[in-house]
């Protein structure tokens, strides 16, 4: 047994972290997109000629999924998974690159939520001010600004493994 945690292990850790970040990521952005739509489709039963902006304001939680499958890629990649040489990895450097995931992982699972919101109360604003949606726009992409920093920090821990 101890032969395959050897050989396994850090791999086995790696792979955990760099899945985390794609999982909690894409939870988060279906739950923000799910937030949003929700909003959505009470607006559209009312003034269904709102579609496009409504469909941009949903769309805009699901970019932390996004983040989370490019770290969780990167990850596998430099990892050595595509190619085979993970195997062996020791348990160190397994857990390097766990905790190089988490930034993305935490980050995009909880500020998808809270842009899916942020675009439900602009969904809410454009049924009394149609014309002001681009202002709701711009509060969700405060929200975006964080899940940015998560991936930026993910990516630059990644690299420097």
């Amino acid at each position: 047994m101890n032969g395959f945690f050897a050989d396994f292990g850090g791999m086995a850790i790696g792979l955990l972290g760099a899945g985390l970040a794609a999982g909690l990521c894409c939870a988060g952005s279906s739950r923000g997109c799910g937030i949003a739509g929700e909003a959505g489709c009470g607006l559209l039963s009312e003034d269904p000629s709102s579609f496009s902006k409504v469909m941009i304001l949903q769309v805009i939680p699901g970019t932390q999924g996004l983040y989370g499958f490019v770290i969780w890629f990167l990850a596998i990649m430099w990892m050595g998974v595509l190619d085979g040489s993970a195997v062996g990895m020791d348990v160190a450097t397994g857990l390097k690159y766990a905790c190089a995931c988490l930034p993305m992982g935490i980050g995009g699972g909880v500020s998808a939520p809270a842009q899916g919101r942020v675009a439900a109360a602009t969904i809410n604003l454009m049924a009394k001010r149609p014309n002001d949606w681009f202002k709701g726009v711009m509060l969700c992409v405060v929200v975006e600004f964080y899940a940015i920093l998560s991936l930026l920090a993910s990516f630059l821990m990644l690299a420097n493994i």
